[in-house]
């Protein structure tokens, strides 16, 4: 049985040469994504800034609602096509979207990290990418072996096959589908395939590919219900993030106790941040749980 450790912890990124949290304040936060430098919108930051004077090349201005819509300012000095960005040996475009991210999360980067230090001695394992967006998370695990990749958007997984290619690594055994990621894990549970390692990433609220309705709360349980039976006592991990809800990572946690019942291994959960680039605040980004059973 997997044992749940109960203090939560903190996974954080402190930025390298294609990422930096410059500074944050006033529900707000500064970054550079390369040689540019963006404004977007941060309700944690509930401090002051320490930066007086932020320069940046565009910032996203949100809209009258909560769910996200807004646009961004004006830019003359940003390519239309995007610009090349990199994490270790993984390349990607980044861009601004009307999403107000810039095609993918840095705050990933010890997610990224974590899960190949699970996977360090494998060079065959299979694993699973649940919502895997523009794939830079796939193309880390692809170091170790194949791996699925599943988004309902046609557009991020278009991305994330130039993005493969961007990094040379376009001839990997990766599964690129576009697909919803609740019906597709449901068809691997009746297919009885099973994974080393399962990463999912999932929206507060979503659509799939034939409008199929997600919302975290009533889909997530059965969901990680049907991961936890791709998984098996010599699979390596299952790492779950959650943005943008009301929720606490006990919660999430709770749940993995729950239904990891039977699986050896260990069950943490906490918090993921970022670290300024000076002074060393962090800035908290998302609620995670993760599973790991360790050789």
């Amino acid at each position: 049985m997997a044992d749940l450790v109960r203090e939560p912890m903190l996974m954080v990124g402190e930025g390298w040469d294609s990422y930096r949290l410059l500074d944050s304040g006033d529900g707000r936060k500064l970054e550079s994504f390369g040689p540019h430098s963006f404004i977007r919108p941060e309700p944690q930051a509930m401090w002051s800034p320490r930066i007086e004077d932020w320069q940046a090349n565009s910032e996203f201005v949100p809209g009258a609602d909560e769910d996200g819509g807004g646009r961004w300012t004006a830019s003359s000095d940003l390519p239309d096509e995007g610009w090349p960005l990199g994490w270790n040996e993984v390349r990607f475009t980044a861009q601004p979207t009307p999403f107000r991210h810039l095609g993918f999360f840095p705050d990933m980067a010890p997610v990224w990290d974590w899960m190949r230090d699970q996977l360090c001695d494998s060079t065959d394992a299979e694993t699973l990418n649940l919502f895997g967006y523009t794939g830079v998370g796939s193309l880390a695990l692809s170091k170790h072996g194949r791996v699925t990749h599943v988004d309902a958007s046609k557009k991020s997984v278009a991305q994330a096959r130039e993005n493969a290619e961007l990094s040379g690594m376009d001839d990997r055994p990766i599964r690129w589908l576009v697909d919803d990621a609740a019906k597709f894990t449901a068809r691997e549970v009746r297919r009885e395939n099973r994974y080393d390692g399962i990463i999912l990433d999932p929206p507060k609220f979503g659509r799939g590919p034939k409008n199929e309705t997600w919302r975290l709360e009533d889909c997530l349980p059965g969901l990680v219900a049907d991961c936890r039976k791709l998984l098996d006592a010599d699979s390596r991990f299952l790492f779950l993030t959650v943005y943008a809800v009301r929720m606490s990572s006990l919660a999430l946690a709770g749940l993995l106790d729950e239904v990891f019942d039977g699986l050896p291994g260990r069950i943490e959960h906490g918090d993921l941040a970022v670290q300024e680039q000076s002074g060393g605040r962090l800035l908290p980004t998302a609620i995670f749980a993760r599973w790991s059973n360790p050789r």
